[in-house]
């Protein structure tokens, strides 16, 4: 299992008081829970196969964190069908969003950020 970029991990906490805010980010970190667990339990079993760096499963958790559940997994599924045997494959990061407003977590989920 690759590592995820560095970009991929911040430093926020949540806290209490960004529980209301924190629910626009619930599907979102829904999604980045499932891939945690994917890349924890089955991503091991297949080693290094893809073509790209960093792996389409890291790929999907920047996705997801810069862009959402819904267009972050449509970016997923395009670079999942681009991963097979042909394709050229190397180093395929995830284009930042122009207009990030969230923080990151030390285990990459997503939280309002704060202005304090």
């Amino acid at each position: 299992m690759s590592a995820l970029p560095s970009y991929s991990f911040g430093t926020a906490k949540f806290r209490a008081s960004d529980l209301l805010r924190g629910l626009l980010v619930l599907p979102r970190n829904l999604v980045l829970a499932f891939l945690v667990l994917y890349r924890a339990i089955i991503s091991p079993l297949y080693g290094d196969v893809c073509r790209y760096y960093p792996s389409c499963s890291a790929y999907a958790v920047g996705a997801v964190q810069q862009h959402g559940a819904v267009w972050g997994a449509m970016l997923s599924a395009w670079r999942i069908l681009r991963c097979n045997p042909w394709s050229k494959g190397g180093v395929d990061d995830v284009r930042p969003h122009a207009h990030f407003r969230y923080d990151l977590t030390a285990r990459g989920f997503v939280v309002p950020a704060r202005k304090d």
